[in-house]
């Protein structure tokens, strides 16, 4: 015997019930094939009963909805006089409802009872449907009444199976025939024949019950998925098909909400020792899920992710819960009688609180039967008043090989804490199958992939890229991100997407990821007004996955919202130098919310763009080593400019050559101000554990006093021409000396100053070309010999690449 069912979906349309029609023909008889309601008819149903018990007229019109679907699928499927038959056949459950409804709305009582009854239409008409329609094709098929042989109580809305006389029924209802039988799912009957229903997601059950009954074969059951999943795929969309699954964790994932299969389906089954197989109605060769006793042996410790949604937090505290007896007895006693069903349970080990996880439909009955039944200890105080949080979500790892496997628990917590999600509360069973946490219910699906991409390694991790500044760096890392896609891909298995773009007058989102080849074209045809505001809020709104948010500007505006963007444990990458730079009290606060909210905030890119001068430091420092004196060129831009300039060459001509290729800051005055080289050499002090101001760095202007003092930079650089010789008087004093004009940050005994140097050839500086940068670590390592790291400190090639590089540290994190 096999036992095949088909869900609502399978069941909608016409053109699904050919489907169902031709994928039961194909199976070996005997077979028996329940059937759930059309999709949207139980619905429907509850919809029309509860206006008519409210007195709305209009539940007239939801039941003609109701009548006309189901005979115009008759109409669809079957023609001449067996349609006539057919119609005629559904016409009498059909008057039937009416009347039914016609009875609610007159008396305006709808009881568990009635409700039963209006319900049970569905899957009698949707069997009665079928039925006809593969007898229309000449097939031998009869019409199974589930009222006949399941025998529940009088728990209507939920019965409960009276097994042993269901069993006996059903074994004497289906002989042993070749037969082909079409079954109503979800509905059953008390001792006196009284409709109940078995709840929603019932059909599985009734053909779990006959399965189990009969010990079939097999139970298949058809829906509109080719199987369990890792994940549910709305929202994790790297989620895919498990092969094979026990019942064991097949039940966890089924009770923490993967609706591919209803909760109670699996225990008659599970008895009998009774495989079952999911299978997709549209594509019906797809192999699918196979549930059994065992599930194969492979090297996956987590089978799967699942999660409920709309889930109230209750907590009752109080230090005089402490050693006494019976408060948890109590407490579900409270909700057992008012007939709430408890999803999760946590308590301390203190006894000082309990705490239960309860769907939100029963919040205002359960806090009512809650405070009804610690009515004396909380107004004595003893019991605090009762905490009530909703609008949460329960995400369940799930896995029956997590047993004794160390570290499940804490890889969980750490990978949710690093992406700023908090866990209100945390259970796991000692059989150690499941581990679940309460969370906000808008973090859910940034849980689920987060989760799925660090326990199903097999899959990509996604990097969520943010950006602001899209010029000369942020184009050339946007062109680095799409040649490196696929290398990225097969190597490393980590996409980079980018969902966030701006200049100074748009900003786009697409949380798919923007087309890296066309994001010009897209930004200036779909982007919105720029706003910073509305760009934080966005990001923060779409709550993806292991963000990161990149500033490629040197706005002050933009670095001022650094630590709002961390407390949402989004991590920065930034070439931006004025946050780090700011008051050493702002520096510190950054560095410190970044390790609160467990996310990273890199700046490689502040001194030497792409060189790894940072992270060198940043090395030598967790070593132990500690730093005695540095010495540096750190402007690649003027290095550029001294290079460049020479007698015959005009200065302004040389400056605005560098700004042409990208080696200055947007307003050069930053860069020949002396202030740039500042601001790095005071990133440098403050990595290697001083403290300072920037306003304690001695600096020596080479420029005029009137070139600064003007208000835009086309000023400024008519100015430079204007005083043209005082730059070729600066040159002639270097030649005259044989010496290279460097301009020079150091930093020694807790003093540091930055100026424009005449470096003779003995020098290490002397040689230094074009953009280039270089630092000298004098250590208690490298006391005598520094460590020297040198090579090209600007450009916008150089700088992406520093900003890819801080990228992929925070993407392998």
């Amino acid at each position: 015997m096999l036992v095949i069912k088909f869900g609502g979906t399978s069941v909608a349309t016409a053109k699904n019930i050919r489907l169902v029609k031709d994928i039961i023909l194909k199976k070996d008889k005997p077979v028996i094939a329940v059937v759930s309601a059309f999709g949207g008819i139980t619905n429907a149903l509850i919809e029309c009963s509860e206006m008519a018990c409210s007195g709305d007229v209009g539940y007239e019109r939801i039941y003609d909805q109701i009548s006309s679907r189901h005979i115009k699928t008759v109409k669809e499927l079957i023609t001449g006089k067996q349609q006539a038959k057919a119609i005629k056949e559904i016409s009498i459950p059909l008057q039937e409802l009416s009347d039914v409804c016609r009875g609610i709305f007159l008396i305006r009582e709808l009881s568990s009872k009635t409700l039963d009854k209006v319900l049970s239409f569905g899957e009698l008409l949707s069997s009665t449907i079928i039925k006809s329609y593969i007898q229309s094709e000449g097939i031998a098929v009869e019409l199974a009444d589930s009222t006949q042989f399941i025998e529940t109580d009088n728990q209507f809305g939920r019965a409960q199976v009276n097994f042993p006389l269901t069993n006996k029924a059903i074994r004497s209802y289906f002989k042993g025939e070749n037969k082909l039988w079409i079954c109503p799912g979800f509905v059953a009957a008390t001792k006196q024949k009284e409709i109940t229903t078995l709840g929603r997601g019932g059909s599985d059950y009734t053909a779990a019950i006959i399965a189990g009954a009969l010990k079939a074969t097999q139970l298949e059951i058809w829906t509109d998925v080719s199987g369990m999943m890792t994940a549910d795929p709305r929202m994790v969309k790297s989620a895919y098909i498990i092969d094979n699954i026990s019942y064991e964790d097949a039940m966890e994932l089924s009770h923490f909400g993967a609706k591919v299969l209803y909760p109670p389906t699996i225990q008659p089954v599970l008895e009998a020792n009774i495989p079952i197989r999911i299978k997709n109605t549209f594509e019906p060769n797809h192999e699918g899920t196979t549930i059994a006793k065992k599930s194969p042996d492979n090297n996956k410790i987590i089978t799967g992710l699942s999660c409920i949604q709309k889930i109230a937090l209750f907590s009752l505290t109080g230090s005089g819960m402490v050693g006494i007896p019976n408060f948890s007895h109590r407490l579900f006693k409270a909700l057992s009688l008012a007939k709430v069903n408890v999803i999760l349970i946590t308590q301390a080990s203190s006894e000082h609180s309990i705490c239960v996880g309860i769907s939100q439909a029963d919040s205002k009955i359960s806090k009512a039967a809650i405070e009804s039944e610690f009515e004396l200890e909380l107004a004595a105080h003893k019991v605090d008043a009762l905490q009530m949080e909703e609008n949460l979500s329960i995400v369940a790892l799930v896995g029956s090989k997590m047993q004794q496997q160390v570290g499940m628990s804490g890889k969980m917590l750490s990978v949710l804490g690093q992406n700023g999600i908090n866990i209100k509360a945390i259970a796991q069973g000692s059989s150690e199958k499941n581990i679940s946490v309460v969370i906000e219910e808008a973090e859910t699906k940034k849980a689920l992939n987060t989760l799925h991409e660090s326990f199903f390694l097999s899959e990509k991790k996604q990097v969520n890229i943010f950006m602001i500044g899209v010029g000369n760096v942020g184009g050339t890392l946007i062109e680095q991100l799409q040649q490196q896609k696929s290398y990225l891909d097969k190597y490393h298995h980590i996409e980079l997407r980018v969902a966030g773009i701006a200049n100074s007058k748009k900003m786009l989102f697409i949380e798919e990821g923007i087309p890296l080849g066309k994001w010009k074209d897209n930004l200036l045809k779909s982007g919105q007004k720029m706003n910073l505001p509305a760009f934080i809020n966005k990001m923060e709104t779409l709550n993806l996955r292991n963000s990161i948010f990149i500033d490629n500007t040197a706005e002050q505006s933009i670095a001022s919202v650094y630590n709002e963007i961390l407390q949402k444990s989004i991590a920065i990458v930034t070439p931006n130098k004025i946050a780090c730079t700011q008051s050493l009290a702002s520096y510190k606060t950054l560095k410190e919310t970044a390790l609160k909210y467990r996310t990273q905030f890199l700046f490689e890119t502040n001194v030497g763009a792409g060189l790894p001068v940072i992270n060198t430091l940043s090395d030598l420092i967790k070593s132990g080593d500690e730093i005695i004196k540095i010495e540096a060129v750190l402007s690649g831009s003027l290095n550029f400019i001294f290079n460049n300039f020479t007698e015959n060459v005009k200065f302004v001509d040389i400056v605005k050559q560098a700004m042409a290729e990208g080696y200055t800051e947007p307003d050069p005055r930053i860069d020949l101000s002396g202030v740039d080289v500042m601001r790095k050499i005071l990133i440098l002090i403050r990595e290697s554990g001083y403290e300072m101001e920037l306003a304690d760095i001695k600096s020596n202007s080479f420029m005029p006093a009137a070139c600064m003092k003007t208000k835009t930079v086309e000023d400024f650089l008519k100015k430079l021409a204007v005083h043209e010789e005082d730059f070729q008087q600066i040159l002639k004093k270097a030649k005259a000396k044989k010496a290279q004009l460097k301009y020079v940050a150091s930093f020694n005994k807790g003093k540091a100053e930055g100026c424009l140097q005449m470096v003779t050839s003995e020098h290490p500086f002397y040689n230094l070309k074009g953009k280039d940068n270089i630092v000298l670590f004098f250590t208690k390592r490298y006391p005598e010999q520094p460590l020297v790291i040198k090579g090209a400190g600007a450009g916008a090639e150089v700088t992406a690449m520093g900003i890819f590089g801080d990228i992929m540290r925070i993407a392998h994190g």
